[in-house]
């Protein structure tokens, strides 16, 4: 929206978090001070949620924004304590400019009472339409588009008038509101639109050839008279600021807001970070600090898919909401990965709003989840059946102590994930193949063991074969990609199709099968890649207590920081026990650190379990490729690993005789921290016997994993398999053979993301 002022808030709340000295820790536990003040009085909470996927004629349609409004709907219910008939839905051919304008007015206007709590929510597409006093130096209005606004018949070749609802409208009906505690949420855009590879921005065409409608301009005119503003006053209060509360943007005004692909289902790439975050978080942090923390998750999240896209917020509290926390309301129930919203029997049907993203393909038959009690205590045990997006049913084992007393609302907590030891990676084919290069390609592609072919719109894929032609190099050459393929070169692009993976293009004159044959060892890499990142979705559900960093060598410059959320407030003996406060991360505008080459680093790993824990650091850099870090003394027993019960281990330390600095490739990179209750005995045999083969076996280096990167990963699946099922058989639970089991009481996986930056020049 035009009326949000698009200054880096990001860069903003994090220089100002660095000079408060406070840490997310910290924040958490302020919010939690804040969200009780706010519960000494229960204010109704009332929602209105729109989502348009069918769109028709020159607007295309979209298949996320149904699924955002489930998404939130959920959420709001079983997290925020929303009743079912105090949520507005609208979706499709209900909302038409009229639907929407009267529900916001029917809904939230005339009901909503002073301390009430109000949310709006918008997916759909965003665009722009000439605005006449010129707020912004473009002169435009951004808009969302309803589902009966249609572009002008001969448009662009001529202008007219569209059924927009626009943010000068919005910004009146959020005045009218008798409440200032109001949340706006916007998952559309208006930069561009279309498809870009596998994905679907949701933006229509506008600018200055589009004009507000006649009867948008009598409403406006309209409220002005409710409100008592003249057009001056009107003009000067949007200048000034948003209404009143909290207005979320998707993305920034020149970025695209995704309709993304989620294995099986689809939903705006920053709705279901936004809600899955929210599902996980134990504390009520303020809204500044969660967008950040938010924008961080979208930012890494749009970066694999090769998209540009990070979350602004403005905000125009009141004096006693200036912390308060997401949608002014604190949470009325404990984190988790799914929620119970049928109960027949033993059988249970199970909404997954709490699910990350990463980890979907493991939320699958035969994976296992904890029933808690309101309290957090565990009384049984669920085994997942069929899911369907994230809808799934459920069986009550039969040691569940507590059948009578499940019900809908009852919430669920990730026991053991089940890894499929088939899992796939999935490329998508370029639109722009011809029939008999795609078909070739596909045949190619599914020669290789565990590659998946798939044509594009049909779901998601992690990456796209395709070729440079002219309109993709200019593309290119547009985003300032460094060593530009060759015209005519067959490679890997990521699924937005702006960006490619690095060193995967061939020569101009190399055929379609001889591309393929050539990429094996990099889809090897990017498929291990892959396989860790289901592991790493447990950061929020594990139960361990670890807490990990990564700094500046020399200084101890924090540069990033991980911890298990529910091993940091874990229960002992009565006490809620969590990890001493740290430093406030010092990274980018993104919440990324960005690291030039040369940096020198280390990880400080900090058990605060009183058993020890066995701990493996590895990096996937930019192009896919993985590295270990540590453990790396190939000579040295699986102790080597250990960190103690309750101490903290810097790696490396002074007398290791190695150093970890930062070199190419440049781009987002992760270093994924796992900790283990158990040794991982069989992926360090694996590891001794590279080292070995190199000549590294008495001497302290990292190993790259170029061409065993992938026996490695099935190694350290087999160690966290063997231990999860050496211990869930005391309890009963049996895994099938075909998955490998990962259980929350056994093992941390966690991830910090940094970006590799040129070195400045004369360095």
């Amino acid at each position: 929206m035009s009326d949000i002022k698009r200054r880096h808030f990001l860069q903003f709340c994090a220089s100002t978090l660095a000079t408060l000295g406070l840490s997310q820790l910290e924040f958490m536990q302020q919010g939690e001070r804040i969200s009780q003040a706010l519960a000494q009085n229960a204010p109704r909470k009332l929602a209105l949620l729109v989502g348009i996927n069918e769109y028709s004629g020159t607007i295309p349609a979209l298949k996320g924004c149904v699924n955002d409004v489930l998404l939130q709907k959920q959420l709001l219910i079983y997290r925020f304590g929303f009743k079912s008939e105090d949520i507005r839905i609208l979706t499709d051919k209900q909302a038409t400019r009229q639907g929407i304008l009267t529900a916001f007015e029917e809904h939230l206007i005339k009901q909503a009472k002073p301390g009430d709590v109000v949310v709006f929510h918008f997916s759909g597409h965003g665009s722009q339409v000439e605005d006449r006093d010129r707020d912004s130096p473009d002169g435009l209005n951004s808009t969302f588009v309803p589902i009966d606004s249609q572009l002008p018949q001969g448009y662009p070749a001529v202008g007219g008038a569209v059924q927009d609802i626009t943010g000068h409208t919005l910004f009146l009906l959020m005045s009218a509101l008798k409440t200032d505690n109001v949340t706006v949420v916007l998952d559309s855009c208006h930069s561009g639109g279309g498809t870009r590879g596998n994905l679907r921005v949701r933006s229509r065409n506008g600018g200055t050839l589009l004009q507000p409608s006649q009867a948008e301009l009598d409403y406006q005119q309209q409220w002005l008279g409710k409100l008592g503003l003249s057009q001056q006053q009107f003009i000067e209060l949007r200048r000034k600021n948003v209404a009143k509360g909290v207005v979320i943007a998707s993305a920034k005004r020149e970025q695209y807001a995704a309709d993304a692909a989620f294995d099986d289902f689809y939903a705006g790439a920053f709705t279901y970070i936004f809600t899955q975050y929210l599902w996980q978080q134990t504390g009520n942090e303020p809204v500044n600090r969660a967008i950040v923390n938010v924008a961080r998750n979208t930012k890494i999240l749009a970066r694999e898919q090769g998209n540009f896209q990070e979350p602004e917020l403005e905000t125009n509290f009141s004096k006693e909401n200036t912390n308060a926390p997401i949608y002014f309301s604190r949470f009325s129930s404990l984190p988790a990965e799914a929620v119970v919203t049928q109960v027949n029997g033993d059988q249970v049907k199970l909404w997954l709003g709490g699910t990350d993203s990463q980890s979907l393909e493991a939320f699958k038959k035969d994976m296992i989840l904890t029933v808690l009690d309101p309290q957090g205590g565990e009384r049984g045990l669920v085994k997942l059946g069929d899911r369907q997006g994230l809808i799934a049913s459920g069986k009550l084992l039969s040691n569940t102590r507590a059948q009578l007393q499940i019900q809908p609302g009852t919430l669920l907590q990730e026991r053991i994930r089940s890894i499929p030891s088939d899992l796939t990676l999935k490329i998508g084919l370029d639109n722009s193949l011809d029939r008999n290069t795609s078909q070739q390609a596909a045949q190619a592609l599914r020669s290789i063991n565990r590659i998946e072919p798939k044509p594009l719109g049909t779901l998601e894929v992690q990456y796209i074969f395709g070729c440079i032609t002219e309109a993709k190099h200019q593309e290119l050459q547009k985003q300032r990609i460094a060593n530009l393929p060759s015209l005519g070169s067959f490679g890997l692009f990521l699924p937005s199709q702006d960006q490619i993976v690095p060193a995967s293009f061939g020569s101009s004159t190399e055929a379609v099968s001889e591309a393929v044959k050539r990429l094996q060892p990099k889809l090897k890499s990017l498929l291990a890649a892959r396989i860790v990142k289901q592991i790493l979705g447990n950061t929020n559900t594990s139960q361990i207590a670890i807490t990990a960093s990564m700094n500046i060598a020399g200084n101890n410059e924090l540069l990033g920081e991980t911890f298990t959320i529910r091993g940091a407030v874990k229960k002992e003996a009565g006490e809620t026990k969590k990890p001493a406060p740290v430093q406030v991360i010092k990274s980018s505008d993104s919440g990324v650190a960005k690291l030039p080459i040369g940096t020198t680093i280390n990880f400080q790993i900090q058990n605060n379990e009183s058993s020890p824990l066995y701990v493996s650091i590895l990096v996937i850099d930019a192009q896919g490729e993985m590295t270990v870090i540590f453990p790396n003394d190939w000579s040295a027993s699986e102790d080597a690993a250990l960190v103690e019960a309750k101490q903290k281990r810097v790696i490396p330390q002074a007398d290791d005789g190695f150093k970890l600095t930062i070199g190419d490739p440049l781009g987002l990179s992760e270093a994924l921290i796992v900790a283990s209750t158990t040794p991982l005995r069989t992926s360090l045999k694996a590891l001794q016997t590279i080292a070995k083969a190199r000549g590294l076996e008495n001497r302290n280096a990292p190993v790259a994993l170029p061409d065993e990167v992938l026996d490695v990963t099935n190694s350290l699946l087999f160690d966290l398999d063997a231990g999860t099922r050496g211990g869930i058989k005391v309890e009963g639970i049996a895994l099938p053979d075909g998955v490998r089991g990962i259980d929350t009481k056994k093992l941390a996986a966690m991830a910090i993301a940094f970006e590799v930056v040129a070195a400045a020049s004369g360095l």
